[in-house]
């Protein structure tokens, strides 16, 4: 039923594909184990108990409430075991993301317990005084998390920890999954080969699960995945699942599902069968209101914050050239709704005139017109293009309901009228001054790499990438890569 194929890397690097198993004098097969992996108490574990213990022991010896051994036990145990309840001290967990937002939601699970702990002992405590002891937790578990995050990045791409895979399905399905999985050095799976069927009908369906097994003993894999086509019955995948197991090795199956956020997906049950509902991104109703009053509230607030860099660089675009302090373009918004975007100027007066002439010299492929060494762009444009300080103007676009903090980058209406049915997707949400494009890499980016950044933003966003789209925009302005 199966063919053995060749041992395939996917072009991953040499050093990936070294053996991370190695044999026991008994025989059995042993995990290669990160460094530290032994030790007994997780780091993720001690730090939560310390960051949390020792404020509160301190606050309740200088007098916050109860003594100091009750204020460091009650506290010291509610945070991690909010942590435990959540998972993250299982296996694989410790370095899976550097996400703070689920930390902030565990932080305020704590606070939720601890208040029912005051009421039900009939505590009074000063919210005032304990919220400050309570922040260390959050900031060291959050810093923690990162480090860890980065650290398991590390060790991946030093072929630490990592899971030997062997690919199972058809040719074409199978090289194209090991061809992605090859590309990446952040998981924690390496493809060590592949077993394709060879002629699907001839078994009515039925899984040569021994091919499977000694495929995966040759390799040496520790997980097996499936990739779904005309060979796989739900019998078939139930056999090689017991099998595997009673193998010591696991099973996945790979539904075929590209840039879809895990919030969006949702297991539920049907006739003895796993169904695996894919959410529609939101389009209306709470979450698209409370991004709309995000977006208004922060950019009043910056508006307020940066107004004097505003009037600072108004007045310098003045001085510094002759032409309007405000460039105004129609761009195009979300539903294809055109809309007057601002901006300061950056380019002598004539610019718009002059490009049809310099249409030959675009170093942008696809519906995108950039120039790296622009004629038409000013000196003080350079600088503020560099910097992004060309792009605040837009926060009144924001205010004024065209555009949104975060989101696809708005395009030109000659750019639209060249968009195909793929490409028309990214005007379904407003256009934003920042967004994935944006932290990205800007426009050292290719077409078909901005397409896919927006299209996953259109499809997979939410208040929680929105919150980390910002965070990173500060360091990707700073570091001012790809922006002419």
């Amino acid at each position: 039923m199966f063919e053995a194929a060749g041992t395939r890397v996917a072009e991953a690097p040499a050093h990936l594909t070294e053996p991370l198993r190695v044999r026991a004098r008994d025989g059995k097969r042993r995990t290669r184990e990160r460094p530290g992996a032994g030790r007994r108490i997780p780091p993720a574990l001690a730090v939560d108990v310390l960051g949390a213990a020792l404020p509160a022991g301190a606050l309740g010896a200088a007098g916050g409430g109860p003594g100091p051994l009750p204020a460091a036990a009650v506290v010291g145990a509610a945070w991690p075991l909010i942590a435990a309840v959540r998972g993250r001290y299982a296996a694989g967990r410790a370095g899976e993301g550097a996400a703070v937002l689920p930390v902030l939601r565990d932080w305020l699970a704590m606070l939720g317990l601890l208040a029912a702990v005051c009421v039900a002992m009939r505590l009074e405590v000063s919210a005032g005084a304990w919220l400050p002891a309570l922040l260390p937790c959050l900031v060291l578990t959050a810093a923690h998390r990162r480090l860890a995050y980065r650290r398991t990045l590390a060790l991946r791409r030093r072929a630490w920890g990592l899971r030997r895979v062997l690919v199972v399905g058809e040719r074409g399905a199978a090289d194209g999954l090991t061809a992605r999985m090859g590309a990446r050095t952040d998981d924690e799976y390496v493809v060590v080969g592949d077993c394709a069927p060879g002629n699907a009908g001839d078994a009515g369906g039925t899984v040569d699960t021994a091919t499977v097994l000694e495929r995966a003993a040759e390799l040496d894999a520790d997980t097996v995945f499936v990739v779904p086509g005309r060979w796989t019955t739900a019998e078939g995948l139930r056999r090689l699942a017991w099998a595997l197991y009673d193998d010591g090795r696991s099973l996945a199956v790979v539904p075929g599902l590209v840039d879809v956020s895990r919030h969006r997906l949702r297991l539920a049950r049907a006739a003895g069968m796993t169904v695996l509902h894919v959410e529609p991104p939101p389009r209306r109703g709470l979450p698209v209101l409370l991004k709309r009053i995000t977006d208004w509230v922060g950019a009043l607030l910056l508006t307020a914050v940066l107004s004097p860099v505003l009037l600072g660089v108004a007045a310098a675009v003045r001085l510094s050239s002759p032409g309007p302090v405000i460039y105004r373009q129609v761009r195009v918004g979300q539903g294809r709704r055109p809309f007057p975007m601002w901006k300061f100027r950056t380019m002598v007066e004539a610019a718009d005139r002059m490009r049809p002439a310099l249409e030959a010299a675009n170093e942008h492929d696809g519906a995108m017109f950039k120039i790296r060494e622009d004629p038409r762009v000013t000196r003080l444009g350079r600088l503020l293009r560099r910097y992004s300080l060309d792009e605040l103007p837009q926060l009144f676009n924001v205010l004024a309901g065209h555009m949104s903090l975060v989101g696809p980058r708005p395009p030109l209406p000659e750019e639209v009228e060249r968009y195909d049915d793929t490409e028309l997707r990214r005007l379904s949400v407003r256009p934003g001054i920042t967004g994935l494009w944006q932290i990205g890499g800007r426009s050292d980016l290719s077409w078909d790499e901005t397409v896919a950044l927006d299209l996953r933003y259109v499809d997979n966003w939410s208040c929680a990438m929105d919150a980390g789209v910002l965070a990173r925009t500060f360091r990707a302005v700073v570091s001012a890569r790809g922006a002419y």
